[in-house]
This record gives C-alpha cells, sequence and structure tokens, in this order.
C-alpha cells in the first residue's frame, strides 16, 4: 500500500445504511436532525433543525449572534454545490479610525467592538425557506425545547463559564445573570436552561403565524401551502434582521462594557445594520484532485487555502504525501505554509485572483519551494498586478491595560482569560438524505464569552471581527460593510457531478488543515471516514493566527503523540518545532457520504471529547 495502513482499532464503526445520516459535534444536534429525517424532512430540514440546538447545547462554541457558511448540494439538480454565505459584514461605525482613536492596536477578541453583523439565524433561514419542506415552528421545535425545558450542561461548557466567571461578575452581569446560578457556574451535567432565547425563538416563528395559513409570498413546496411556507420564514427574516432582535442588541451595546484589551468601549452596531444585511447562496470555488471536485466557499473565507494546498501536493505520489509518515507530513506542513501565508496576503472580501492562485502553474512554483527542511519564513507568492500584504509577525503580544499577571491563555475550548480573550472554536453537522440532497455546515461566533448577554434575547453577539487588520493596505483591513475573512471552511466532494462526501471541523486556522488530513487518508490513501477521522492529526502554527492576539509560531508543529516518536523526532531533525498535545486532542471531524451508484450512505463522527456524534440507517 502506498499510505500507512489505517489503524487496525477504531473508536467506532462508519455507519451505512441507506435512508438518511446525520453527524455533527453533540450528540443532541445529530440526534434532532435524524429526528427530522425520520419523519420525512429532507437533508436541508435536518441540517436547520441540528443548527439551531447546536446554539443551545454547544453555547461556549456558538450562538445565535455568530455566523455560518455552508456547502450544499440538491438532489437532481444541475447548477453544481453551492456556497450558503452567512457571514456579516462591518458594521458603518466600524472605521479604523475610530478603533484607533479608541487606543486599540488590534480589534479585540471580545466585546461589542468584535462584532459583525449576526447572520447566522438568517442564513439558517435561508437555506429552510428555499430548500426545505417543514415549517419554521416545527424545526425550531428541538432548540425550543432543549432551552426551555433544559438539558445536561457539557463538562466544556461548564469550564469555559468558569474561565470567565470573574469577568461576568465584575463585568458583564448580564451574562453572570444568564449562566451563574448564586456566582458559581454550573457542574458537568447539571441541567441548565436558556428561557431568553426559548422566547426569541417562540417571537420569531410568532412573526410568521401573523400571516396566517396559506399567504402568499415567495417561491417554496409546490401550492398555496408552500408560498404561505416560506412567506411565514421571510417574515421571521425580517422580524430578526428589521425587527425585535435588531433593536434590542443596538440598543443594549451603547453601554461600555469590558473587551479583551481589558478596556471598555461601546459598540457601534446599529438597526441599520441588522437590515443591511442579508443572507445569499452562490456557487462554490472548486478543484479537481485525483478524479473529484473539491468544493469550497469563495476567498472571502480560507476555504480556497485548502485548495491551494492540494494543488501544491497534486504534484507528489501517493507515497510521498502520507501523513502517517515523516516525509509525507514535512510536505504537507510545508505546503500548509505556503498556502496560508497566501491566505494573509490576497484572501478578503475583494477581488482575489484565485484563477492565478489555485492555477497548476502556479502551484508548481510553490512547490518547487519545499526542501530538506523546515521553512520559519512567511513567504507569501508573486501574483501579477497584485501587492501581497505582510501582517505583523507578532510570537506574542500583550495589551498595554491587560492586569499585570493576567494570562491570556485560560482553560477550556474555546480558551478563554478574565479579560474574554478566546482563541475560538466552532461546531459543525453533516447531513446527507434517501434522495442524494447533502449539506455541510460550520456554524460559530456569538459564543457565550463573545460579549455580554443581550437580556431580552438570550445570546450575545459574535467576535468575528478580530480576523480584520487595522493596518492599511491588508487584504482584510477593517473596512464598513465588508465581510472579516472567516475560518469557517464545510468541504464538498463530488465525483461527476454528484456529492459523494460532506466533511468539516471545528478549529478556526487547524479547520482545513484537519480536513485536508482526512481528505489524503480518504482519496488517497482508500481509508474509510471513520478510520480518517481516528487516525493521528497535525497542524502547522507557523501562520499569523486569525485569532485575537494574531501571533504565530515560525516552524511551530502541533502532533498528536499517536502520531509515533519516531515519525515526530524525524520532524524535529528536519527544523520543525514540535509542541505534542496527548493521543487525543486535535480535530472534530464529522463526515456523511453517499454513494450515486448504488445509493448507499455513511456516516462518521470524532470521538476526541466523548462528544461528537454519527447517526444513521
Amino acid at each position: 500500500m502506498p499510505f500507512t495502513p489505517p489503524p487496525a482499532f477504531t473508536t467506532r464503526p462508519t455507519l451505512e445504511g441507506t435512508f438518511g445520516m446525520s453527524a455533527s459535534t453533540h450528540w443532541l444536534a445529530t440526534a434532532s436532525a435524524q429526528a427530522v429525517l425520520e419523519r420525512g424532512g429532507n437533508a436541508f430540514d435536518a441540517a436547520v433543525a441540528g443548527a439551531f440546538v447546536l446554539h443551545v447545547v454547544e453555547p461556549h462554541l456558538n450562538g445565535p449572534g455568530g455566523d455560518m457558511t455552508g456547502v450544499f448540494h440538491v438532489a437532481g439538480s444541475s447548477d453544481g454545490p453551492r456556497v450558503l454565505m452567512g457571514q456579516g459584514h462591518a458594521p458603518a461605525g466600524a472605521t479604523r479610525e475610530h478603533y484607533l482613536g479608541e487606543g486599540l492596536e488590534l480589534v479585540p477578541g471580545s466585546g461589542a467592538l468584535a462584532a459583525a453583523v449576526p447572520a447566522a439565524v438568517d442564513a439558517w433561514l435561508l437555506l429552510l425557506a428555499e430548500q426545505g419542506t417543514w415549517e419554521l415552528a416545527d424545526v425550531l421545535e428541538f432548540a425550543i425545547g432543549y432551552a426551555r425545558d433544559g438539558h445536561a450542561a457539557l463538562a466544556r461548557v461548564c469550564t469555559t463559564i468558569e474561565s470567565v466567571r470573574e469577568l461576568f461578575l465584575e463585568h458583564w452581569p448580564t451574562s453572570a445573570e444568564l449562566w451563574l446560578t448564586e456566582g458559581e457556574a454550573p457542574k458537568p451535567g447539571q441541567v441548565i436552561r436558556n428561557e431568553p432565547y426559548a422566547r426569541t425563538l417562540d417571537r420569531l416563528i410568532a412573526a410568521g403565524a401573523a400571516l396566517g395559513e396559506g399567504a402568499e409570498g415567495g417561491e417554496g413546496s409546490a401550492g398555496a401551502e408552500g408560498a404561505g411556507r416560506v412567506a411565514r420564514i421571510e417574515a421571521a427574516r425580517d422580524a430578526w434582521s428589521d425587527g425585535f432582535v435588531a433593536e434590542a442588541a443596538a440598543d443594549f451595546v451603547r453601554t461600555p462594557h469590558r473587551h479583551s484589551s481589558g478596556t471598555d468601549h461601546a459598540g457601534v452596531i446599529t438597526k441599520a445594520d441588522f437590515a443591511g444585511f442579508r443572507a445569499s447562496t452562490e456557487d462554490a470555488v472548486s478543484i479537481e484532485f485525483r478524479g473529484v471536485t473539491i468544493a469550497k466557499t469563495g476567498a472571502w473565507g480560507q476555504g480556497p487555502a485548502l485548495l491551494q494546498t492540494l494543488q501544491i501536493l497534486a504534484g507528489f505520489a501517493d507515497d510521498e504525501i502520507d501523513p502517517s509518515t515523516a516525509d509525507g507530513a514535512h510536505r504537507i506542513i510545508e505546503a500548509q505554509k505556503l498556502a496560508y501565508a497566501d491566505r494573509e496576503a490576497y484572501y478578503g472580501d475583494h477581488e482575489v485572483p484565485l484563477d492565478v492562485l489555485l492555477s497548476e502553474e502556479y502551484a508548481a512554483e510553490r512547490r518547487a519551494l519545499i526542501g530538506e527542511t523546515a521553512s520559519a519564513e512567511f513567504r507569501p507568492g508573486s501574483v501579477p498586478g497584485y501587492a501581497p500584504f505582510q501582517p505583523p509577525l507578532r510570537t506574542e503580544y500583550r495589551p498595554p491595560a491587560l492586569a499585570e499577571g493576567e494570562a491570556i491563555a485560560g482553560v477550556g475550548e474555546p480558551t478563554v482569560s478574565k479579560a474574554g480573550v478566546t482563541k475560538g472554536d466552532t461546531c459543525h453537522i453533516d447531513v446527507v438524505d434517501r434522495w442524494g440532497n447533502m449539506v455541510s455546515a460550520t456554524p460559530s461566533g456569538g459564543w457565550l464569552q463573545s460579549s455580554p448577554v443581550i437580556p431580552e434575547l438570550g445570546f450575545c453577539l459574535g467576535s468575528r471581527l478580530q480576523m480584520t487588520w487595522l493596518e492599511e493596505g491588508a487584504a482584510s483591513t477593517l473596512t464598513p460593510g465588508k465581510r472579516p475573512r472567516t475560518t469557517l471552511t464545510p468541504t464538498l466532494v463530488l465525483r461527476d457531478g454528484e456529492p459523494v462526501l460532506a466533511l468539516g471541523s471545528p478549529g478556526g486556522d487547524q479547520q482545513d488543515q484537519w480536513q485536508l488530513l482526512f481528505l489524503l487518508r480518504v482519496l488517497v490513501g482508500g481509508y474509510t471516514q471513520q478510520e480518517a477521522i481516528d487516525a493521528p492529526a497535525l497542524h502547522t502554527t507557523s501562520v499569523p493566527e486569525s485569532f485575537w492576539p494574531r501571533t504565530w509560531t515560525p516552524g511551530g508543529v502541533v502532533v498528536e503523540d499517536r502520531l509515533g516518536d519516531d515519525v515526530i523526532e524525524a520532524l524535529e531533525a528536519r527544523g520543525h518545532k514540535i509542541t505534542r498535545a496527548g493521543d487525543w486532542a486535535l480535530g472534530r471531524l464529522s463526515s456523511v457520504g453517499r454513494n450515486p451508484q448504488t445509493g448507499a450512505l455513511s456516516a462518521a463522527a470524532n470521538p476526541r471529547g466523548a462528544q461528537g456524534y454519527a447517526a444513521g440507517r
């Protein structure tokens, strides 16, 4: 075999069936999505139901005030893979001049100044309206139930809340009221509730119900009943972006509050900013690799970095890109450094020269830079007519206002501190149904530690603007009306125009790095989905982080110890600065699959953290 054989023992089987499959980062979201399939819903109904459950049960990793991106394919459609764009833009008042005038050197990692316009809810509602079949009330029933009646708190939710408990008590009283009981964080397994968010969802449903049954308007399922369904969903979208949600959020952030900078600031988002955003769909960006099509978001996100990496690796033989060998891991790491340098230099919400960056000729030039030893340089490529941005390359950063002795990094997932600093993480969900509809989506942002809870709504705003720069001339300089370059990057794989795999992972800058390992092991190495998820992971930190405080580790690589001492020592001998993360620490992938010839379906989920789950039949 050209690849190292898969592990003889896997943590669970790759699920197989013909009816429908769901996989996500939390078992309750997976179960909810699967319940929708069992009751006749399609993959899009199921994904939306599961996603709203993720808002409730993984509040430390995503929330209604955050964002999402998805890649999907509609059964029988000739349109090809489509991207669901749920990344909000910077508010009109989010100018670099304002932030610099507030004494900031970086966009904060927490607090309302870090908030882009919330986009996740609008995007999910758009998907439901255009591709789903269910009424909004039925889809939201699961999330409302867990928010109102409660669910068992994850250990990592409790750890995260404990990490920011003093911040809540001293500076964010509305968050303390929702997440603390008599000043204490919940204990693992304790039933926690979010009645304000349940009421918010009730009000979104009520906005559509006020139209009555059979209301006209919009395209959707056939007949008047279908049109009425779409009109009711559109009414909920209006209530979100131009109604009670926008009004409550805009009013609340006017009060100054503590940011990750250690200083207090008021937010700048307004009701007009909410009203000015609508989610949308667009064509995916794709390349061909080893006989399949890999589909990603555009370069307003980091998705094409995975495609660039694959183009670089495509020039090597199969046995030269095995992640379980020292030579293969070295080539993969070096290719990722080159692709991610281009991400920093060129990607953003503007014209990006993907025709060059994804070309075989450009990939060959970049491939030639991979030597026998580890590079510790930041090396973007040269594209005629474009000036690559050189980001500040900090190996450490401490804002002047941060209290003496306060650690930037804390414990929990995401990594947080008393000041609300977060290195970020997120959730993921994949669904395929018996008709061949397939969707992969990564919701994130709006974590409970992003900013103070808006008491009327039961959630806080996100912090995606921390991925913009305050320097002029960057590919992603903070600019009103522009989207920050998101790290959210689900993947769809197609063969002969038919979807065969959907996958994704939380992990910020690591999302595409861990997905790359999965793709190589499945598409080149012949692993099953579960074998590829279980196999030891690694990633480079030799790239400026997208999350505050935006530092990097030149030549840095993080590995799971299961990669093996021989491989790890060989990487160190090549000059890689290795950090061992433990045996089961990296990656939270999930995946669903479909064989178009037989209709057979499959699913797999991550065992790390004992939280991800796949289900199906």
